[in-house]
């Protein structure tokens, strides 16, 4: 089956949900108010593209490429990431619900969580350096094994981050971060 390329399109209010989109190429395509909830969006490759208020709600995303990809108000809640194609692998989300999500092994170098909710979510063995987590809820969020190097959660909230399990080498947090640095260690900070 060849393969349906789309560029310079703008896809609104699209109902993708519980569909099996494949074998697309999507470049420099914007989606706005589309519903892809438990769409399978394996094996699709998007290009510089922008979804804006859209529900991708426990989509299936194994061998998809996201390369520069912006998601902006979008509910990506269950979203396992960590399938997606490595390749150019580039992401930001600004006031994005990524609850329950999942990113492993995953270069995610300066990457932008800007407003963001990522509550009970897991990073492992990512590369986040020089990443940002912008006024970001990471209340239960697991991080482990990342690279949190020069990594910005200086208006983050509900963190709880081991430094000991994470590189954090000239990673910036405030004063208010400090007791989600050092919870394991059961001291009092006042």
């Amino acid at each position: 089956m060849s393969e349906v390329i789309h560029d310079n399109k703008t896809f609104e209010k699209v109902d993708y949900s519980n569909k099996e989109l494949r074998d697309r190429e999507f470049s420099n395509c914007v989606f706005k108010s589309c519903n892809f909830e438990k769409a399978d969006l394996s094996g699709n490759d998007f290009m510089d593209c922008t979804f804006e208020n859209c529900n991708l709600s426990l989509a299936k995303m194994a061998k998809t490429g996201l390369k520069n990809i912006i998601f902006v108000g979008c509910k990506l809640t269950g979203v396992d990431f960590s399938p997606c194609n490595d390749f150019l692998f580039s992401v930001n989300f600004t006031s994005c619900l990524l609850d329950y999500s999942a990113f492993q092994r995953k270069k995610m170098k300066k990457t932008k969580f800007k407003d963001c909710s990522i509550k009970e979510s897991h990073f492992t063995d990512v590369d986040l350096t020089e990443s940002g987590f912008e006024n970001c809820d990471l209340l239960n969020t697991f991080f482990q094994q990342n690279n949190l190097e020069k990594t910005d959660f200086r208006t983050a909230r509900n963190f709880t981050i081991d430094p000991e399990q994470n590189k954090m080498k000239k990673a910036k947090f405030s004063v208010l971060g400090l007791p989600g640095l050092l919870g394991k260690y059961d001291v009092v900070i006042e």
